[in-house]
């Protein structure tokens, strides 16, 4: 890594904050930075917008509303930043829905986990590219 390696930046936005918390150790062990967490979709998009991360972390089912709602929103409004919904509502469906609507990657929450960290980085070199 060089000097100028600048760590990922990621947001989260989960309904859980036992999750939140999982997740933000296991990207802390990849040097990925979490600015931010949230667990409504208004906190979630305000969130989003104020620290402009490279990656969001996104749930399915959010405090009061859906992931979808924050990903409609912050596409129009921030393109540039890269959404990995990682939910345990992961059913043909939703994965169809959420994809279409430009996230990154879709991942399951019980069978997918492990993944998640290379998701992420993944997502955030696509759009460096």
């Amino acid at each position: 890594m060089s000097a100028l390696h600048v760590p990922v930046r990621v947001f989260l936005a989960d309904d859980s904050a036992l999750i939140r918390s999982r997740v933000a150790a296991m990207l802390g062990v990849n040097e990925m930075t979490v600015v931010g967490q949230a667990e409504t979709p208004q906190e979630s998009i305000d969130g989003i917008l104020a620290t402009a991360p490279d990656v969001v972390v996104l749930d399915v089912q959010l405090d009061g509303g859906s992931g979808l709602q924050v990903l409609r929103a912050v596409r129009r409004a921030a393109p540039q930043i890269a959404f990995v919904v990682f939910s345990n509502n992961a059913g043909p469906a939703y994965r169809k829905r959420y994809l279409r609507e430009g996230a990154a990657r879709f991942l399951d929450k019980s069978t997918e986990s492990d993944q998640l960290a290379q998701a992420v980085a993944g997502a955030s070199q696509h759009l460096a590219h």
